[in-house]
């Protein structure tokens, strides 16, 4: 099915601006542990969109490349969304520009010094200060991750 919506590779484009059509509805819940018996009777749906808070202009998604941050549960092929007007604080994962590309990293201050740090216990990786040449371009809110992959 073609939507004559095409999209430019590498550049982040707002959700708000996606095709209705590429929007996806979550139609029910799975229980995690005993099924209830009202749970036949249920009948709302729940809006994936409103969920993640994805028709915001201010949110992107980004798919994560790469094991810097698997020990914060974020993996190779994940799906992260963005939010470019939330305040990046001490402990928040990010997406900045370090030398013309794309990361993502936990902030943290370490004497008063914002850094980007990778969480990966099993690799090292070094520290970026985020200093005049690094742009804090939005703090992960939420991941999504396909498990057949």
């Amino acid at each position: 099915m073609s939507t004559g919506f095409a999209l430019p590779p590498s550049i982040p484009l707002p959700l708000a601006e996606l095709p209705r059509e590429w929007r996806l509805r979550v139609v029910g819940a799975a229980g995690a542990g005993f099924p209830s018996p009202a749970q036949d009777w249920e009948e709302s749906a729940i809006n994936l969109v409103e969920l993640l808070r994805l028709d915001r202009a201010a949110s992107f998604v980004f798919r994560v490349s790469g094991s810097s941050m698997i020990d914060v549960g974020l993996f190779d092929s994940d799906v992260v969304v963005v939010d470019r007007d939330a305040k990046p604080v001490h402990g928040r994962i990010v997406i900045a520009v370090v030398d013309g590309g794309f990361v993502v990293r936990q902030l943290a201050f370490r004497d008063g010094v914002p850094t980007l740090e990778a969480r990966n216990s099993q690799m090292r990786y070094e520290a970026v200060v985020a200093d005049e040449t690094v742009e804090v371009w939005g703090v992960v809110r939420a991941s999504v991750r396909n498990l057949q992959a």
